[in-house]
């Protein structure tokens, strides 16, 4: 089994002509992986982001706006006013009847 490569801080130390090459901590951003020093905030003399709390809990179980479009485009292939093939306009049809919205 072959060991994954050392990560490394890639940060270039221009005033030491030398790279930062710490291995504690190391992250990978765009530029490549750097030590807690070294972020991309660090090196603009910002805080880190602290992690946050996560997705809220109903994060999955909301009802999407898709499945509502999909309703008013069956009323719409029923009523005619969005073209169809015969099929789409049957399943639509009978979409709309069981729902009891039209007819």
């Amino acid at each position: 089994m072959s060991e994954q490569p050392a990560r490394v801080c890639g940060h270039w130390i221009g005033s030491e002509h030398r790279y930062c090459r710490t291995t504690d901590g190391v992250r990978h951003y765009l530029p490549g992986y750097r030590c807690p020093a070294h972020t991309p905030r660090a090196l603009r003399g910002l805080a880190e982001i602290p992690p946050g709390p996560g997705l809220p809990a109903g994060a999955w179980t909301t009802v999407s706006p898709l499945n509502e479009s999909r309703v008013h485009d069956a009323l719409a292939i029923v009523s005619g006013k969005r073209r169809a093939s015969q099929a789409a306009r049957r399943a639509a049809l009978t979409v709309v009847a069981s729902r009891g919205e039209w007819l």
